[in-house]
């Protein structure tokens, strides 16, 4: 979340069509006048987890989204940017700052762009923060949380410096961390019936894209919310890992233990193997099995959505 707050207080389905089963709503959304800077970060801890922030042209995943709470007003976020719960932002834990991510409710088939220009959300369980505003036209502000596709679209615009560079300047950390000594590769999952492959993503299965009267509703915060094709229903799981080959998905169950199981999925033409608990009809029950594995010293799990 906000950087200087958050981390204190701690302590330490691809780009979905715009084609529209309702009337978009129109919102006057604007970039940040006092933006920041562009960056990617330096790796950094949070609790007993590193995150290593880097470039993902590629981000594609499922998972729970929250959203600011008024703590944060008026806070400089992770870029130096000033958080504004009117706006159109987001906070993501590795995810380059500023950049554009499409943000889909799997719930209710709303899809709206956000401007990512912070870190968090530092809760295990949870993918992405929206700002308030965003959190209410997705439709899940009551809630607190929703089940979400969120997608890589660009790099975000800033202001005060144009264009975001090409190369992002190296950033030298004060400590350079140790690497984990169980990396585990994660995947996005099958693809949301209905969605549009996003540049770059090679994606099988789906329907071809289908264009939009409007590139920037694509690409920039609009404030335009579409409404696109859904599962009928979604279920959660907890995701330990995946793995191009069955052993190394047997040795991490083997572990662990606790109940997980191994299934396979074809991604881009690979095969891999998933460690799950799960499924979940409740995010509750997700909840706690993925306190269980963190107990375990699975810090890369995560709580995913598929049908």
């Amino acid at each position: 979340m906000i950087q200087t707050a958050r981390i204190a207080a701690v302590a330490s389905l691809a780009i979905l069509t715009a084609a529209c089963t309702t009337r978009p709503e129109e919102y006057g959304v604007t970039v940040p006048p006092n933006a920041g800077v562009y960056k990617v970060g330096v790796p950094y801890q949070v609790g007993d987890t590193w995150y290593y922030p880097r470039e993902q042209p590629d981000y594609d995943e499922t998972g729970i989204a929250s959203w600011y709470g008024p703590t944060f007003y008026g806070h400089t976020t992770a870029n130096g940017e000033r958080y504004d719960p009117n706006g159109l932002t987001a906070a993501h834990r590795t995810l380059p700052l500023p950049v554009n991510v499409r943000v889909t409710n799997l719930d209710n088939g709303k899809s709206l762009v956000v401007r990512v220009n912070d870190r968090g959300p530092f809760t295990k369980g949870r993918i992405i923060d929206l700002s308030e505003r965003a959190a209410s036209l997705l439709g899940y502000k009551a809630n607190g949380t929703a089940r979400v596709r969120v997608t890589f679209v660009s790099r975000a615009d800033i202001p005060s410096g144009g264009v975001p560079p090409a190369v992002t300047p190296p950033e030298i950390a004060s400590a350079v961390p140790a690497a984990p000594t169980d990396k585990v590769t994660s995947s996005s999952l099958v693809p949301v019936p209905g969605a549009a492959a996003a540049p770059g993503v090679q994606v099988a299965s789906l329907a071809p894209p289908v264009a939009t009267a409007d590139a920037a509703v694509a690409t920039q915060p609009t404030g335009i919310v579409t409404t696109v094709p859904v599962p009928v229903a979604t279920r959660l799981y907890v995701q330990a890992g995946a793995f191009a080959t069955y052993q190394n998905a047997r040795r991490l169950q083997a572990r662990l233990g606790a109940g997980l199981k191994i299934s396979s999925v074809n991604q881009n033409g690979q095969t891999l193997y998933r460690v799950r608990l799960g499924p979940f009809d409740e995010l509750g029950a997700a909840d706690q099995a993925l306190a269980r594995l963190s107990g375990l010293g699975s810090n890369d799990a995560r709580i995913v959505v598929d049908q």
